[in-house]
């Protein structure tokens, strides 16, 4: 029986095959300590619950209309006009079935076969398979010697006749990165001159430690008319498994993604669109004490790295990841282990001292794997425990 040469090109989410390989290991009894999952360890904060409980009790468990009930939509929009300073109507915004599904409809608005997305790696593991699905090409901008900031000058040497967007995502998934406003600025001025879409995947921007998160939009107003954001409820709010994500532009963009989600998803979940909109108008400070935890674990993990022999790790001004330089391992072993890559290199900590972290090759970033902090402290004082433990015995 014939397949697609999508599906066949595609391959399984590299966090995600992580997080399995480590939960069939615990099934059988390995203690395995699993830093791969970009999930918060925290509860949904109680406003939320709450919201979704009420909203079962009225009823509110049917369809909804594809871009989103009305008071979540206007609940980002009061976000983003309170947060940043832009305004968007709830025309300009529609719920996704998470982010994912949101970036996902993205491409499928704007790319026909052929294509190109300019995307600066390291990357999300997904961008490119998106992309590919909806018949495009992804550009690769590669930024490891450029501080893991995209320049103008990157930007130009990727750039081509069938380029049609630009897709950055800051704070980024897997470095951290936190990108300056004149990073921003500049991107978003590049898209207005050749006439590209900016889409602007900013999952993360609530969890900064260090320096602040910039829109587009709000410092190049100009830019609204060509720039599609990206947010959700899933990494701010603790909510990853509730499921909603929504991206905001123009009213024409909106619409156009409307279209397709409603003969694929029809609606997000109403329940989890509620608790969203509880989240998003109470749980203020649910959210700064995160921010918090997550800042004092990326302390403690960074300092810990800085420590250990043969690896190098930048102090991340973001997102809960650490993006660890394993170069320095190559050649190695550990008892019949060659370490060659960063591949080796994570099954060879796995096999030893079951601590599961993802490969860079995933992120296009070989020579690199991604440490997510967003676990408990005693799991992180653990696995550096071991780490530092594989790290001394190599030969």
């Amino acid at each position: 029986m014939k397949f697609s040469q999508k599906v066949l090109r595609m391959k399984p989410s590299a966090t995600l095959a992580v997080s399995e390989k480590a939960k069939k290991l615990k099934a059988e009894g390995k203690p395995v300590i699993a830093l791969s999952m970009g999930e918060p360890d925290f509860d949904t904060p109680k406003p939320a619950v709450e919201a979704a409980i009420e909203a079962m009790k009225r009823g509110e468990t049917h369809y909804t209309i594809s871009t989103g009930i009305p008071e979540l939509r206007s609940a980002v929009a009061d976000y983003y006009r309170e947060r940043f300073g832009v305004s968007y109507s709830p025309k300009e915004i529609t719920v996704c079935v998470g982010a994912k599904h949101a970036l996902f409809t993205i491409m499928q608005t704007i790319l026909d076969e052929g294509d190109e997305v300019i995307m600066p790696t390291p990357a999300w593991v997904s961008y490119a398979d998106h992309v590919d699905c909806a018949g495009g090409r992804a550009a690769i901008v590669d930024t490891s010697e450029t501080g893991f900031l995209p320049t103008r000058e990157l930007l130009e040497k990727a750039l081509s006749p069938r380029t049609v967007a630009v897709l950055v995502n800051t704070p980024n998934n897997p470095t951290g990165a936190v990108y300056p406003p004149e990073v921003v600025e500049d991107i978003a001025r590049f898209c207005l001159e050749h006439d590209l879409w900016l889409i602007y995947d900013e999952i993360y921007e609530r969890l900064v430690y260090e320096g602040e998160h910039y829109n587009p939009v709000q410092l190049l107003p100009e830019c609204k008319r060509n720039t599609v954001l990206v947010n959700g409820v899933s990494k701010a709010y603790a909510m990853t498994g509730w499921r909603i994500g929504y991206a905001l532009g123009p009213e024409e963009f909106i619409s156009k993604m409307a279209v397709i989600q409603g003969h694929i998803t029809t609606n997000a979940c109403s329940v989890a669109q509620w608790a969203s909109v509880g989240a998003i108008r109470g749980a203020e400070e649910d959210v700064k004490r995160m921010v918090e935890a997550f800042k004092e674990r990326r302390d403690y993990v960074v300092d810990r790295l800085s420590r250990m022999p043969h690896i190098r790790a930048n102090r991340p001004s973001g997102a809960f990841y650490v993006f660890v330089d394993v170069r320095g391992t190559f050649g190695k072993r550990w008892g019949d282990h060659l370490i060659s890559d960063d591949v080796s290199f994570c099954e060879a900590l796995t096999a030893s001292k079951y601590v599961a972290l993802v490969p860079g090759e995933a992120f296009f970033a070989p020579g690199f794997v991604r440490i997510s902090y967003a676990a408990s402290y005693e799991e992180l004082k653990e696995a550096c425990d071991r780490m530092e433990s594989f790290l001394g015995e190599l030969r």
